[in-house]
């Protein structure tokens, strides 16, 4: 068979243009990310889902896509750290803005899977969704003191050991 049989057009709405990539049907997420459509901030750390550094929001939830199929996210809504935004629709987010006061990154390698895992997971909080770590019977949203943090982006890894930084800058967009 043809290789082109295992190729399709995906429609996908990335940092709010639509975008339509013909794929291979074994590509990733993250592989069309960045070499279809240029977009090089979510990194290829482990490739196994297990660093964080690839995370994207995918329809407003964080997401390794290193593991995503790329054909699987047909239709979705895909941002990446080149498309956070304020909530006055300008850049930098102030996750970015509060990483940047804090010092929240040394090499800058996982930064923006962490950035994106951080805007996930604050709005995972705000809906009430629990942690490991979460009270029973917690007020909707949830609070997030720094063992909700910790908790919540352990997903993410760092190698320069930034963590008391990133939960700062979390702690600071949180309140």
């Amino acid at each position: 068979m043809a290789a082109e049989v295992f190729r399709s057009e995906v429609p996908l709405t990335v940092n709010g243009e639509r975008r339509s990539p013909v794929v291979d049907h074994r590509s990733t997420l993250l592989d069309v990310l960045r070499e279809q459509l240029d977009l090089t901030g979510a990194k290829k750390g482990c490739d196994h889902g297990q660093c964080g550094a690839c995370t994207v929001l995918v329809d407003g939830r964080r997401a390794n896509s290193c593991l995503l199929l790329a054909v699987a996210c047909e239709g979705c809504e895909i941002t990446t750290v080149e498309g956070l935004r304020g909530a006055d629709g300008e850049a930098p987010h102030p996750l970015q803005r509060a990483f940047v006061e804090r010092d929240a990154f040394q090499c800058g390698y996982c930064t923006p899977g962490q950035l994106c895992s951080a805007v996930g997971m604050l709005a995972e909080a705000a809906a009430g969704h629990p942690s490991h770590v979460t009270k029973p019977g917690a007020a909707v949203p949830v609070a997030l003191d720094r063992d909700e943090i910790r908790e919540r982006l352990s997903g993410n890894l760092c190698r320069c050991g930034a963590y008391p930084h990133i939960v700062e800058a979390v702690e600071d967009v949180a309140l």
